[in-house]
């Protein structure tokens, strides 16, 4: 199973004011009544924030640290070998704590000196047009609960550790983020769904499972990829093809397994110069160039 891009379990709030998270009954947690517990209490504090005020800070328990622990040990070779030198460059430069699960305010701290990006807390999915314009203000939406401890290298959905491991040490090299900057500006300038959901495509198939060629060799830097224990490994042994927008609009994918296609760029700058250009000119005419309307 694709372990970072299935959907976010439901989050509902009864009229008591409880707030509840659904898992699926194939969740590793369903049948854990604690787990399930805190998750809900985590997706409360979440829902309880307002944009302006401090984020919410969790309280995180010995297991969850380990948990975040494990994957870091296991994860970092895995990087050495299959991740571009860029993404390398921003672990180091973010430089978050491998003990234990960071405090979205730290990463927030770390990426503002470095990009001007910051985090705010979400209970679960988020609509994809608050999601991706919020990117043009330099806001990313990232929730805080970790995977079940079960399996500490596999979950059913994104949890902090996709959040940050994949998505905040990216956002830590400049031109990465400059270029999730052009995605939230493009989803904020377009007005009709479907070109909004060709910008949610083409971050699909860059932004979260972008490969490109260095040295001679595939690396990944896409942040699904890279915070993926298992698909890491198999990357390089689905179909790959060369950048193609018109086909990341309109070919068929499942965010419920492992992506058998992906799409490669030249080069790290080559990414950053043809990923950028589409998001900085993409508007509601572009699904019909693309074929995808």
């Amino acid at each position: 199973m694709f372990e970072e891009g299935q959907l976010y379990s439901p989050v509902t709030v009864g009229d008591d004011g409880q707030v509840e998270v659904h898992l699926g009954d194939n969740h590793p947690g369903f049948a854990d009544q604690d787990y399930r517990a805190r998750r809900s209490e985590i997706a409360a504090a979440a829902l309880g924030w307002k944009p302006g005020e401090t984020v919410p800070r969790i309280d995180y328990t010995d297991t969850e640290n380990e948990i975040w622990r494990t994957v870091c040990r296991e994860i970092a070779p895995l990087h050495a070998k299959y991740a571009c030198r860029n993404y390398i460059a921003a672990v180091e430069a973010l430089d978050l704590p491998t003990d234990r699960v960071p405090q979205l305010d730290e990463v927030s701290a770390g990426l503002k000196a470095l990009t001007g990006f910051e985090y705010v807390p979400a209970a679960g999915i988020v609509p994809l047009e608050e999601f991706y314009g919020s990117l043009a203000d330099r806001q990313f939406h990232s929730t805080q609960y970790l995977r079940h401890h079960a399996v500490p290298l596999y979950t059913p959905e994104p949890d902090i550790i996709h959040e940050v491991i994949g998505h905040g040490n990216l956002l830590a090299d400049p031109q990465v983020a400059e270029v999730k900057r052009l995605a939230g500006a493009a989803a904020r300038r377009v007005e009709t769904r479907e070109a909004l959901q060709v910008v949610a495509d083409v971050f699909w198939f860059t932004i979260e499972f972008g490969v490109l060629h260095e040295e001679g060799e595939l690396r990944a830097y896409g942040a699904g990829l890279l915070s993926s224990y298992g698909e890491i490994e198999e990357f390089r042994e689905v179909e790959v093809r060369p950048l193609d927008f018109a086909q990341m609009a309109t070919v068929d994918y499942d965010i419920t397994h492992y992506q058998p296609v992906l799409f490669a760029a030249e080069s790290f700058s080559h990414m950053v110069d043809e990923v950028g250009n589409f998001f900085a000119t993409c508007d509601d005419d572009t699904p019909q160039r693309l074929g995808a309307a």
